[in-house]
């Protein structure tokens, strides 16, 4: 097997807690090392919350394995400040083209407009990200990384965890706040606070491919439907950086896994694919099935279960990696106002709300990409295949196509954080939907973005002048104002007007936007005992 990368091996250091007999208490512990716990983590460190990484390993993710990331977490990890090196480092694309046989059946843009900062998706191996992301932990110094350390036990109390954990040096108890599973789909504490994991488990097999090779196809997603290097089956294209192209083949419910990865049997599937005179080399093989499934509530007392360990999706439409760093960005802000004591602990049970109705359309999603990818049934085969064939010249067919609908944010437009509109608006930035960026203009004239101007606080935008009166606040919780406009003294500017469309915002329009730049509550005037209720009702107040 080729290797492009070298896998680091972080130093174990052995814990205070161990050494001095203490079990000392932490506001709050992280238990995975993963792309979710160490975002959480970042996360926490950003807005000056001290935390604690527990993670039984030493190094990053062997193998690939998570490979596309999407433009919402992109600006997740921007606002954490290692989103552009992601970006630089990764494959961008846009473009998808689905195949039935030898025949294009049609593609798609998943970025058609212009004037964001991040793109629609890159294609980046899992060990790259967790890299990036370790590196980034380790310049914080209110994260505190600690390796080879597994959690064995867990006892809660009425306010806070205590927590066994095994380490090459023995045993010690470490107390926490808050704990937040990002363990994984096979999350031992989700076994230890009798957590329910249910859904519906495939039994369908596929083959993953990581190859290295000098290739001339495009940067874009690919997915075969029947084609003829491998009939009856499917097989999804993807580039990665170093020359490393992932290539799936479905194998079917009653493949052998390890007779599949051998390479005796996976060179020949790529020489049909490929041709016989393409060079190129393995760099990871693995067989895998996948469960759409998640955990019965995302609260368990004070552990609190994010990515994996609290739902897994197919890996069609990229939803697994992205879903779990958009419950860091969902959790964290919370946690730091609970714990500040400036909100009530009903403000954790918000994300449950929130991110339990994410997981439910993702898991929604997943399935019915996989249904449609793997029929279960001769009339089930018959209806896709018709639909495939249709697709090729008539656009109704095309949206049923489903080679997995890839990873869009879920607006939360049922949150109680949520106050909901009393005026007309159009387009599509409802009160619980992640803010759309656009190319921006600041006061002192430098060109920037709108989602780098938000900062990680409440803001109230303002598009005109700005509202005399007092500063908008709950309590110790305050809501920056910021202006747009061509007035004196406004915050931004809107040189192509982009970020007026994309709010139907106009002279007058107010929005109200959360810490994890979600919308909030928007008006057509300001009226400050209404933004007040809605800084309020932010607050589980």
């Amino acid at each position: 097997m080729h290797q492009t990368f070298t896998y680091p091996e972080y130093p174990y250091r052995p814990s205070p807690e161990l050494a001095q007999g203490l079990a000392r208490r932490h506001p709050v512990v992280v238990i995975g090392a993963g792309p979710v716990g160490l975002t959480a983590a970042l996360d926490c460190a950003v807005r000056g919350l001290p935390v604690v990484v527990l993670d039984d390993n030493n190094t990053v993710s062997i193998g690939s394995r998570a490979v596309c990331y999407a433009k919402r977490p992109l600006e997740i990890w921007d606002r954490l400040g290692c989103g552009q090196w992601l970006a630089d480092k990764g494959v961008n694309w846009k473009i998808g083209k689905v195949f039935f046989r030898d025949e294009l059946t049609y593609q798609f843009d998943l970025l058609p407009q212009p004037g964001h900062k991040m793109p629609a998706m890159i294609n980046l191996q899992q060990y790259y990200l967790e890299h990036h992301l370790v590196e980034h932990c380790g310049a914080r110094p209110d994260v505190d990384l600690r390796w080879k350390h597994k959690v064995v036990g867990l006892v809660q109390h009425g306010d806070h965890v205590v927590l066994a954990i095994e380490t090459p040096d023995g045993r010690f108890e470490m107390q926490a706040d808050w704990v937040i599973a990002c363990d994984g789909a096979n999350s031992a504490v989700r076994k230890m606070v009798g957590a329910d994991f249910s859904g519906q488990v495939f039994q369908d097999r596929f083959l993953i491919a990581d190859v290295v090779m000098k290739a001339g196809f495009p940067p874009e997603r690919w997915f075969w439907f029947d084609p003829p290097f491998h009939p009856g089956q499917s097989v999804l294209l993807h580039k990665q950086c170093d020359d490393v192209w992932r290539i799936d083949f479905q194998l079917g419910r009653d493949a052998d896994p390890e007779w599949e990865k051998q390479p005796e049997q996976v060179i020949p599937r790529l020489r049909a694919m490929l041709g016989e005179k393409t060079e190129f080399e393995l760099e990871w093989v693995s067989v895998y099935q996948f469960a759409c499934r998640r955990i019965d509530q995302f609260r368990h007392g004070r552990v609190i279960f994010a990515g994996d360990s609290a739902h897994q999706v197919s890996p069609f439409g990229a939803r697994g990696a992205n879903t779990g760093v958009q419950d860091a960005d969902n959790l964290i802000w919370k946690l730091k106002l609970v714990l500040d004591g400036a909100a009530p602990e009903a403000l954790i049970d918000s994300y449950a709300d929130e991110r339990t109705f994410a997981a439910d359309d993702n898991l929604l999603n997943s399935t019915r990409a996989t249904d449609f990818i793997t029929p279960k049934s001769p009339a089930s085969l018959l209806y896709r295949n018709a639909v495939l064939e249709l697709a090729q010249e008539h656009p109704f067919a095309r949206v049923l196509i489903n080679s997995g609908r890839l990873s869009t944010p879920t607006p939360y437009l049922h949150s109680p954080l949520n106050t909901p509109d009393e005026d007309e608006f159009r387009g599509a930035m409802h009160p619980g939907t992640p803010c759309a960026d656009a190319p921006i203009r600041r006061g002192d004239g430098a060109q920037g973005w709108f989602l780098n101007t938000l900062g990680d606080g409440f803001v109230v935008l303002c598009f005109g002048d700005p509202p005399a009166g007092a500063p908008i606040a709950h309590g110790a919780v305050g809501a920056r104002l910021m202006s747009v406009g061509d007035h004196p003294g406004a915050d931004l500017r809107d040189p192509e007007g982009l970020l007026e469309q994309r709010f139907d915002a106009r002279r007058g329009t107010v929005y109200l936007i959360r810490p994890d730049q979600h919308v909030a509550a928007r008006w057509r005037a300001f009226d400050t005992g209404k933004v007040q209720a809605a800084l309020a009702r932010c607050l589980a107040a």
